[in-house]
């Protein structure tokens, strides 16, 4: 098979559309990053006071969820499925839309390129002589 046969056998299917989605996002989260760190830097010192109450309030709290983790493991046990492939079909769609975009971006560099590659057509310059 061809490098070119490959690599369309590749670009048409769903994992590479769901990896090419999971980059999107993981760069648009990323982006996002340095506003809310500049956030919690503003505040930082509330949360260091509220911190050895909120630690206590946790504590208290992983008490219940701790006797209540076997009912609740099977029943998201049950969820996790058709919510990991919701969230794969989710990535897929966006993956095949950020492929597309940019092939299309990719064609039309690829075009101008071509046109501009043209060699010139010779042109009659004179009349011809009988």
């Amino acid at each position: 098979m061809t490098l070119a046969t490959e690599v369309k056998k590749l670009t048409d299917s769903k994992p590479f559309y769901a990896v090419a989605g999971v980059g999107d996002f993981a760069v648009e989260k990323l982006r996002e990053l340095p506003e809310q760190l500049l956030k919690l830097q503003s505040r930082r010192s509330e949360l260091a006071k509220d911190l050895p109450v909120k630690a206590r309030e946790y504590a208290d709290k992983a008490e219940g969820f701790a006797r209540e983790l076997p009912d609740k493991a099977r029943v998201y046990a049950d969820q996790i499925g058709l919510k990991a492939t919701e969230v794969y079909e989710d990535f897929a769609t966006r993956g095949r839309k950020v492929v597309s975009k940019t092939t299309g971006e990719a064609a039309l560099e690829l075009e101008e390129v071509s046109e501009a590659a043209e060699p010139a057509t010779a042109t009659q310059t004179g009349t011809a002589k009988s």
